[in-house]
């Protein structure tokens, strides 16, 4: 999608943080934005940053709770027309370490990081292809959704993974329709995820460390703003991934030679019946890239 002007995006976990910071950037390139969050303090804040502008309209919303997602799909309509762009950003950080973990722990992130992306794409996909237009969908997942996290960020990691898998999927599904689908996948970034960030105003630069600035995520995290251009770049390029967060590189690399190196040196397949299986489904997915409808799959 070249040409964002006058398009209509919505954003959940929009009124702070990343969220806020891709609302921006839309705003600023002439959009119209539908900003969703569940907490009243951060949408308060961000009626009060955004005073004025009138391309911009706020909805309470838990994107946990699918009949208020189909609400909240509806009023973004009626506000301002045909929905374009859906970024489903919200998320929340994990709990305890997966081996001290209770269902509870991981119902909780499950339900946010995961649920949500679910939730959001089951309620905006019918509006985007209704319309004919074309659009774009941008799931948030994280550098936790390339890399592994231990400790406490491990269900994190996982919902986040999850997260990818139904993004690079979803492009395939999506293609024939013309409608583009990335994976965000942010490193460190000021939010109010970060610590000591719930007392940060929207929109307020992040304090510098009195101690060691490179050990405090709100003075060494990208801004939120800078990160919302790469966000809106990646729309209009069709990205399948949206990655602004160079430091990962080649700890990316390392990982995925590591799989590399799991493949067995030679393998036998003696009636040829496993590749020939493995060939139509690579044709499959090569055809659902090109925006082809895949014959058997």
């Amino acid at each position: 999608m070249k040409d964002v002007e006058g398009k209509v995006a919505f954003i959940t976990g929009g009124a702070s943080g990343i969220g806020f910071g891709i609302a921006r950037a839309f705003l600023n390139h002439g959009m119209k934005v539908v900003i969703a969050d569940v907490n009243e303090r951060n949408l308060s804040e961000a009626k009060g940053y955004l005073a004025g502008n009138n391309h911009v309209h706020f909805i309470k919303v838990d994107v946990t709770d699918r009949a208020a997602m189909a609400r909240a799909a509806d009023e973004a309509e009626r506000v301002f027309g045909k929905i374009h762009i859906v970024c489903n950003n919200a998320g929340i950080g994990g709990g305890k370490p997966m081996d001290e973990a209770s269902y509870e722990d991981w119902d909780r992130v499950m339900a946010v990081n995961l649920g949500g992306v679910i939730n959001g794409v089951t309620a905006f996909i019918p509006k985007l292809k209704k319309h004919g237009e074309g659009g774009h969908i941008v799931n948030t997942s994280s550098m936790a959704g390339l890399i592994p996290l231990p400790g406490a960020g491990g269900i994190y990691s996982a919902s986040k993974f999850a997260v990818r898998g139904i993004t690079d999927s979803l492009r395939l599904n999506l293609a024939k329709d013309n409608i583009g689908v990335s994976v965000l996948c942010p490193g460190l970034t000021r939010s109010r995820m970060s610590a000591g960030a719930a007392t940060r105003t929207v929109g307020q630069p992040a304090p510098a460390s009195q101690t060691d600035p490179g050990m405090d995520p709100n003075a060494a995290g990208m801004d939120p703003l800078q990160l919302g251009e790469a966000v809106l770049k990646g729309i209009q390029e069709n990205a399948p991934y949206i990655i602004a967060h160079g430091e990962f590189k080649e700890e990316v690399k390392g990982l995925f030679d590591e799989i590399l190196a799991a493949f067995p040196p030679s393998w036998e397949d003696a009636d040829g019946r496993r590749l020939q299986f493995e060939e139509r489904r690579r044709a499959a997915t090569e055809a659902a890239r090109q925006g082809k409808r895949p014959e058997g799959f």
